[in-house]
C-alpha cells in the first residue's frame, strides 16, 4: 500500500512485541505450507497455476540473490548494510514474502478446496503481520524507508 505513514519513534516496548508478532506470522506462514504439504495441494496442476508458481520461484531467488549476504531473522530484526531498493527490491518491499504469497495461492485457487484456501489464508495473515512489524522497526532503523515505502509497493507492483 503507497502512501502509508509510519511512525518515525518506536516505543521501547514496541521492539519487543514485534519481533513477537513476527514469529507468530512466521509460525502461521509454517503451519499454511506444512498443512498444503501434508494434504500434496502445494504444487498447481493447471499451467497457469504452474507458471504463477514459477515464477514466484524466480521472483523469491532474484530477491534473496538481491539482498545478499545478509541473514534470515524469524523475528523482524533490520539488518545492517542499508536499505536494499534494487532489483525486485525496486518494484516490490517484500518480494519474498510476495513470492510466497503468489505460490500459495497460485496452489489454493488451482485445487479449489476449502482446505487449501484456509491454508493460503494462514500464510497471507502471516505474511501480512510479518510485514507490518518489519515496516515499523525498519522506518526507524533506516530513515528513509517511509520514503521508499510510499513510491514502492508492498505485495503487487503499481497496486498493493
Amino acid at each position: 500500500m503507497t502512501g502509508v505513514r509510519y511512525a518515525t519513534h518506536v516505543s521501547e516496548s514496541a521492539p519487543r512485541r514485534l519481533r513477537v508478532q513476527s514469529r507468530l506470522g512466521f509460525a502461521l506462514m509454517v503451519v499454511g505450507l506444512a498443512w498444503l504439504m501434508l494434504r500434496h495441494e502445494i504444487l498447481a496442476r493447471s499451467w497457469v497455476g504452474i507458471a504463477i508458481q514459477a515464477l514466484a520461484i524466480l521472483l523469491m531467488v532474484a530477491a534473496r540473490l538481491t539482498f545478499g549476504r545478509r541473514s534470515f531473522h524469524a523475528a523482524a530484526n533490520p539488518t545492517a548494510g542499508g536499505l536494499v531498493m534494487t532489483g525486485p527490491y525496486r518494484f516490490w518491499r517484500h518480494p519474498i514474502y510476495s513470492a510466497v504469497l503468489y505460490f500459495m495461492w497460485a496452489a489454493a485457487l488451482d485445487y479449489h478446496s476449502e482446505s487449501a484456501i484456509v491454508a493460503a489464508m494462514l500464510v497471507t495473515v502471516g505474511a501480512a503481520g510479518r510485514m507490518y512489524a518489519e515496516e515499523t522497526l525498519l522506518v526507524t532503523a533506516y530513515p528513509d524507508y517511509a520514503a521508499y515505502s510510499a513510491r514502492t509497493a508492498r505485495v503487487v507492483p503499481f497496486v498493493l
